[in-house]
């Protein structure tokens, strides 16, 4: 069974669709879920999520320029892919309450972003977009941070919230060693871990805390490259069954597309 990369971005270019179209195929990646890429370039989204860990860099819990996603192209070019590219919608809680309950039937997830946006995991912006997606049945992709509002814990206190909605903690946490965030996440069985920009031992220590049905291969692609996280994978030494979960089946349960 080829892999699927849970996260991939598409950014609004010229060749997007076919760069990752062709990465996939030098590597074995079958499907991918995407979502809108190139939302704020690399030095503001550094500090964006370096001021979790102190004195925000938004004001008021909102950030001063809102970013948006093209949510549009993600869709257009998602169509063109032969069913590979499986379409996330990347929601601007202040904006896109509307616009994701209008437009969910044409996605198969969300993404939730409190660095891009600003925004508390509590906000009710950020309720009524998982009341949407607990209705579509979507996975929620979250990127937690150090701030108040946007932790593990509040992520906990989310999933809680909508029992019935699967939520992915992206990147195994922030800060690539969120072990904490892990131990944090592991009584919540609804919360399941995406490892792209993790380290290789907090990789190997979610699946120990969460087990092999909560823990997903992810990319972060084009900021991180696939082979890369496909060779931190390789290098855990995974038994055939465990990899399979991890690379794809547990995938295609939160997608849907289990056969």
């Amino acid at each position: 069974m080829s892999a699927v990369d849970f996260h991939a971005r598409l950014p609004p270019a010229a060749g997007a669709r076919d760069d990752l179209l062709r990465v996939m195929d030098d590597l074995g990646i079958g499907r991918a879920a995407v979502s809108a890429g190139g939302l704020v370039d690399l030095d503001r989204l550094s500090e964006l999520v370096g001021a979790g860990a102190g004195r925000s860099a938004h004001r008021g819990g909102r950030s001063a320029v809102r970013p948006v996603a093209d949510n549009d192209f993600v869709l257009r070019n998602t169509h063109r892919s032969g069913g590979r590219l499986l379409p996330f919608f990347f929601a601007d809680p202040a904006t896109d309450v509307a616009a994701y309950a209008a437009e969910a039937p044409s996605y198969r997830g969300l993404e939730i972003s409190p660095a891009v946006h600003g925004v508390r995991l509590d906000d009710p912006g950020v309720r009524a977009l998982v009341a949407t997606a607990e209705a579509a049945r979507h996975p929620v992709y979250v990127v937690c941070l150090g701030r108040p509002g946007t932790r593990a814990a509040d992520l906990v206190t989310l999933a809680r919230a909508f029992p019935a909605v699967d939520f992915v903690f992206g990147h195994c946490g922030f800060t690539g060693l969120d072990v904490r965030g892990l131990a944090t996440i592991a009584p919540q069985p609804n919360i399941v871990a995406e490892t792209s920009g993790c380290f290789t031992a907090v990789a190997r220590l979610a699946l120990h805390r969460l087990g092999p049905d909560r823990v997903l291969f992810g990319t972060e692609y084009p900021l991180q490259h696939p082979r890369v996280e496909l060779a931190k994978l390789a290098a855990l030494d995974l038994a055939p069954a465990v990899l399979r979960k991890v690379t794809s089946e547990n995938a295609l349960r939160l997608l849907g597309e289990e056969t």
